[in-house]
């Protein structure tokens, strides 16, 4: 196992931006193993997530047109995010005493910079294709 979060980071997240379209997020979201997709600013900052619930609550039943209702509009702050320099162990601590299974890795409150990597968060647990996946538990 990796020292670092940012060295376990195995799998991409679905990324979308501030001014993508709520119809974007729910195209991304229309697949059964992505829960959320992570929203970020041009510049890479996290702007929050988005899930099927924001959808349904900020655009369906308040009846606005998902074509025109962008993302920075309705985005959400993540429950929890991990530092890209937090120790593995440390990590995976906390994401099992919080019960949490996914959450955005960031650096300097960026997603992790390394986009050649394809990962920008960490998984505690299973083996789906979710969002935010960095399975820490791979070895090797």
């Amino acid at each position: 196992m990796s020292d670092r979060v940012r060295d376990a980071m195995v799998a991409a997240p679905r990324v979308l931006g501030v001014g993508s379209s709520a119809t974007e997020a729910g195209d991304a979201l229309a697949r059964d193993e992505v829960r959320a997709v992570i929203v970020c600013h041009d510049d890479a900052r996290l702007a929050g997530i988005v899930t099927r619930k924001t959808l349904v609550r900020e655009v369906v039943a308040a009846g606005r047109d998902p074509n025109t209702v962008r993302l920075g509009e309705i985005v959400e702050e993540p429950y929890f995010t991990l530092d890209a320099d937090m120790p593995l162990d440390e990590a995976f601590h906390v994401l099992d005493e919080r019960e949490l299974e996914r959450v955005p890795v960031l650096e300097e409150g960026r997603l992790h910079p390394d986009r050649s990597r394809p990962g920008h968060g960490l998984e505690l647990r299973g083996a789906d294709a979710g969002l935010y996946r960095v399975d820490g538990n791979e070895s090797g």
